[in-house]
């Protein structure tokens, strides 16, 4: 067993929110990936796609999941699976949102319309 705590070496802030790695491949997860997401009010995700199936748990906030034509909301007690390679795009409503996101190890992310994907710090 292993408690991981959170660090600052293991977050990364960007345009969207902050995210905080926790359980993943660098802190000896070889299956599975978790973070915490915090978003700001005014956040909104770029559009999007992951290779690998997400899950969603809202522990503060609601968040908003765009996919294809179809928009729902999640909060606090809640989970969102997002399939591989839905494209999506999500916003907090009302405030700022925070999650925990969870996800088979290796997933890597793209923008729709192109060829190139990048791993996700946070999930390594």
């Amino acid at each position: 067993m292993r408690v991981i705590n959170e660090t600052e070496e293991r977050t990364t802030t960007t345009p969207t929110g902050v995210m905080t790695a926790l359980a993943g491949p660098s802190q000896g997860s070889d299956q599975v990936s978790t973070w915490r997401v915090r978003l700001a009010a005014e956040a909104e995700s770029p559009v999007h796609l992951i290779d690998h199936d997400q899950v969603w748990m809202p522990i503060s906030g609601t968040f908003s999941f765009t996919v294809g034509d179809e928009t729902s909301t999640a909060s606090a007690g809640q989970a969102v699976l997002l399939r591989a390679n839905e494209v999506r795009q999500f916003r907090p409503v009302g405030g700022p949102a925070e999650a925990l996101v969870c996800m088979a190890a290796a997933g890597r992310a793209g923008v729709p319309g192109t060829d190139g994907r990048q791993s996700l710090p946070w999930a390594l």
